[in-house]
């Protein structure tokens, strides 16, 4: 196997799919990329056996007799690519001993790589359905709800992404059961109902990669009761669904609120930030008294006697209230809306608020984000 190929195009290739590689003592294949030549088109692939990713890149100058694949040690392999960015590279690999010589200039190197036979080979989706999906609104619902989702592993269907197609919308919903988001889209739909939970390591990847380019475009997505698969451009990931009922998250939205805050996003945001750091570290609380047109922003730590309060100005409807959150939680998702302003609405100290985006000038929207708080219950 030979061929030759610029060190920067290589060196962007490997890192985009590098988080995918695993160390895994019981497979310790997964700490190796797959490289497949065929005639001119290099395959290179990451899989730690959920999730198994694989860019292609077309060479101008490659030999090889058929497919021709071997192992590669990802981490050694990645750290000298790395230094190699603005150079071709001339790569030879022995497919009886596994040996690979890269020459590069006047330098030569050498490592040995494995066999290729253990590496998982990715299965086709059988009885896939399919659909496209803009780069952009696939970009935009990750960022928008990824953040939300929970990390304990007792409770799997709420470490992924829901999504739901319907015939009016696309919806994209992230919850640990203290926080929601819901991002639904409007210009997007689907004959066919359909609904599955996404994994978070495959999504973050694909936001990444999709990043990377700055032009907008399609996604084919196909997808049946336990994989799916986005190819789009160079790239091709396959994962495997979360199994299970997501939680109904319709259930858990407040529909009736009637005190609701209209203010100045990064204001609000810098005075929680700044407030926050008197809380107390473990519980995070901070107070929300509100009335009038005036928002008090306060927390406090006994323990070490630590204070702090601001007050700031909004446009506020409904009775006095005086409520607790999480500070973490409100701030991620302040840092998550775009707009000047927010809307947030509140019923009760014990019942959850919801925050939105707020642009009084902008008509009717295709793109409608809601994001749910629940409250912290407050000591006297």
């Amino acid at each position: 196997m030979k061929f030759i190929v610029h060190g920067g195009t290589l060196s962007r290739s490997l890192q985009s799919i590098y988080s995918v590689v695993t160390s895994n003592n019981a497979v310790p294949i997964l700490e190796n990329f797959l490289f497949q030549l065929n005639q001119k088109t290099l395959s290179i692939t990451a899989s730690d056996l959920e999730t198994t990713v694989t860019v292609k890149l077309e060479l101008s100058d490659a030999e090889a007799e058929g497919l021709q694949q071997i192992a590669v040690p990802a981490k050694i392999f990645s750290d000298i690519i790395k230094s190699f960015s603005n150079v071709p590279l001339s790569f030879v690999v022995d497919e009886e001993t596994y040996a690979i010589e890269i020459t590069s200039g006047e330098g030569k190197y050498k490592l040995t790589g494995l066999s290729a036979d253990e590496f998982p080979r990715v299965s086709s989706i059988e009885d896939a359905s399919q659909i496209t999906i803009p780069s952009s609104l696939l970009v935009n619902a990750i960022s928008k709800t990824i953040f939300a989702a929970g990390i304990e592993e007792t409770r799997p269907q709420m470490t992924g992404i829901y999504c739901e197609q319907s015939e009016n919308n696309i919806t994209f919903v992230g919850t640990d059961a203290h926080k929601l988001v819901r991002y639904r889209r409007s210009d997007f739909s689907n004959d066919v109902p359909t609904s599955f939970i996404l994994p978070k390591k495959p999504l973050n990847l694909i936001k990444n990669i999709l990043l990377s380019y700055k032009e907008d475009s399609d996604i084919l997505m196909e997808y049946n009761i336990k994989n799916v698969s986005f190819t789009f451009e160079n790239y091709s990931v396959v994962c495997r669904l979360i199994e299970g009922k997501y939680p109904n998250y319709e259930a858990a939205i407040p529909k009736e609120n009637p005190n609701k805050l209209i203010i100045e996003r990064v204001g609000f945001l810098n005075s929680v930030k700044r407030v926050s750091l008197f809380a107390n570290q473990s519980t995070q609380q901070v107070r929300l008294k509100l009335g009038g047109n005036e928002l008090i922003i306060s927390a406090e730590d006994i323990d070490f006697s630590n204070a702090a309060k601001e007050k700031l100005s909004c446009n506020y409807t409904g009775d006095d209230l005086e409520i607790g959150f999480n500070a973490k939680y409100l701030l991620e998702m302040l840092n998550n809306i775009e707009t000047e302003n927010v809307l947030f609405e509140m019923s009760q100290p014990n019942r959850a608020g919801i925050l939105y985006p707020f642009d009084e000038s902008s008509e009717e929207t295709i793109e409608s984000i809601l994001m749910l708080v629940m409250p912290v219950m407050l000591a006297n």
